[in-house]
């Protein structure tokens, strides 16, 4: 269980780095732009923390499924960003995916 903090763990932090690098405005804000580059160093760190325990494979695709839908939360609370029906769906989708490779995939390390 501690490898799945780990990795909720570089999730928040590519979130916060990649809802700064929207408010960064391309680099032209700096506290934002600042923001981001630790956003996503801390990501990166902990992601290799990560990848020590779990596949590669198994371990973008849960970073990248659960990052996704941070993102999608936080652009619409920080950003008004709303999502129509079929983005909704597609999240849906990428959570019935994660759920499928943790549930049934041998592939995971649990």
């Amino acid at each position: 269980m501690h490898t799945y903090a780990l990795l909720f763990i570089a999730v928040l932090f590519e979130t916060f780095g990649s809802s700064c690098l929207q408010a960064s405005q391309q680099f032209s804000r700096i506290w934002p732009s600042l923001g981001a580059i630790f956003g996503f160093a801390g990501a990166f760190w902990f992601f290799t923390l990560v990848l020590k325990s779990l596949p590669l494979g198994i371990t973008y695709a849960l970073w990248s499924g659960i990052g996704i839908i941070l993102i999608a939360l936080s652009g619409r609370v920080f950003f008004g960003q709303k999502l129509d029906t079929p983005a909704l769906l597609g999240l849906g989708l990428i959570i019935a995916g994660i759920l499928v490779i943790n549930l049934f995939s041998r592939t995971a390390t649990h």
